[in-house]
C-alpha cells in the first residue's frame, strides 16, 4: 500500500544519525570518558545518545560542580572534533540536502557548532547548510522543545508547518513537544522505541525520501518509499 505523502513547508534535520554516521566515533571518546571516570562504557554511551555532551556529563557526574562539567565538556568536544577519520555521509544525505532550498530546511543537532561544522565538511555536507542550531545556541537540549522551536524560527515559520528528521527518542520528543511532526529513521533504534516516543512515521534512512518534483511554490511533498516506511499506528 502507498504511504500518502507529507506535505509541510520546511524540514528540521537532526545531524548525528540522520545526516551523518559518527557512531563509531562517538563511541570510542565516550568510550575514553567513561573508563576515565570507572563508569560503564556501554551504559554511558547509550545514556549520552541525541542529547548534548554537556547534559549528559551533568547527569552521569551529579556531585561535581559546574566548572568542572564545562571542562569536561571541553575535553569531549576536543576528542570528538579529532576522531572524523570514519565519520561519514548516510545514505541519501546529499540527495536530500541538494534537493531542499536552503530557506526550507534548518540542521538543528546537539552537537556544538564547532564539532557540527567539522562533521559537516568532513562529509562533503556543508555547502548545503544554510541554517544551523547547535548546543552553542541553545539554554536546554533535546528532549526540551528549544532546539527544534529555534529551528523553526530561523526558518521564519511556525513549527506546526515543520517535519523534523531524527534518530533518537530524545529528539523525537523535542520535536513534538516543539509543535512539529516527526518523521524517524530507524539508522540507530528499532521502531518500538521511535514511535513510544512519538514518531509520526519511520522510515529506513535518507535514502527511503523522495521530494516531490511538483511540490507547490514554498511547499515540501514528501513521498515515502512503500517498502521501507510505516506511519504509527493509530491508537483507538
Amino acid at each position: 500500500m502507498l504511504m500518502p505523502p507529507i506535505s509541510c513547508k520546511a524540514l528540521l534535520v537532526d545531524m548525528d544519525g540522520v545526516l551523518v554516521d559518527s557512531t563509531p566515533a562517538v563511541a570510542r571518546v565516550w568510550t575514553r570518558w567513561a573508563l576515565k571516570h570507572n563508569l560503564d562504557p556501554d551504559y554511558v554511551v547509550h545514556f549520552a545518545h541525541g542529547r548534548t555532551s554537556l547534559t549528559s556529563i551533568r547527569e552521569l557526574l551529579p556531585q561535581s560542580d559546574a566548572a568542572v562539567h564545562l571542562e569536561e565538556n571541553r575535553w569531549m568536544e576536543r576528542g570528538e572534533i579529532e576522531e572524523i577519520a570514519d565519520v561519514v555521509a548516510l545514505p541519501g544525505a546529499h540527495q536530500l540536502l541538494a534537493l531542499v532550498p536552503p530557506s526550507q530546511l534548518c540542521v538543528v543537532t546537539s552537537s556544538t557548532r564547532a564539532l557540527a561544522e567539522v562533521r559537516l565538511r568532513a562529509t562533503d555536507l556543508w555547502p548545503h547548510v544554510v541554517h544551523l542550531v547547535t548546543a552553542s545556541d541553545i539554554v536546554h537540549g533535546k528532549p526540551d522543545p528549544e532546539p527544534y522551536l529555534k529551528g523553526a524560527a530561523a526558518l521564519h515559520l511556525d513549527p506546526q508547518y515543520c517535519v523534523v528528521i531524527e534518530d533518537a527518542p530524545f529528539g523525537i520528543r523535542s520535536g513534538k513537544a516543539a509543535g512539529t511532526r516527526v518523521l524517524a529513521v530507524r539508522t540507530t533504534v528499532d521502531d518500538p522505541l521511535l514511535l513510544a516516543a512519538g514518531a509520526d512515521w519511520v522510515m529506513n534512512d535518507c535514502s527511503s525520501l523522495r521530494i516531490s518534483p511538483s511540490s507547490p511554490a514554498s511547499q515540501l511533498v514528501l513521498e515515502l518509499s512503500p517498502n521501507e516506511a510505516r506511519r504509527q499506528p493509530t491508537i483507538k
